[in-house]
């Protein structure tokens, strides 16, 4: 014997039925989060924040310039 029950409803209509919550506001407020923490780590990955972080102050793109200089001018006088 096979028995098959079709049941039309919304999503909204089902959890009100099985007496479930509504989390719809939840998952806004995460996904919300969510999106702050990427945007603030991809802010982070930006070659101009990164030298911030690296040479706070009045260091800056020259000084990291001129580092690098140094190190592959010492790799070439060996």
């Amino acid at each position: 014997m096979k028995v098959t029950i079709e049941v039309d409803c919304t999503p909204e209509e089902a959890r009100s039925f099985l007496g479930l919550p509504d989390v719809q506001p939840m998952q806004e407020e995460m996904m919300a989060e969510i999106r702050d923490r990427m945007l603030g780590a991809v802010k982070a990955m930006d070659p101009a924040e990164m030298m911030k972080a690296w040479m706070p102050g009045s260091a800056g793109f020259d000084q990291m310039q001129s580092l690098f200089n140094l190190m592959t001018g010492a790799a070439r006088t060996k």
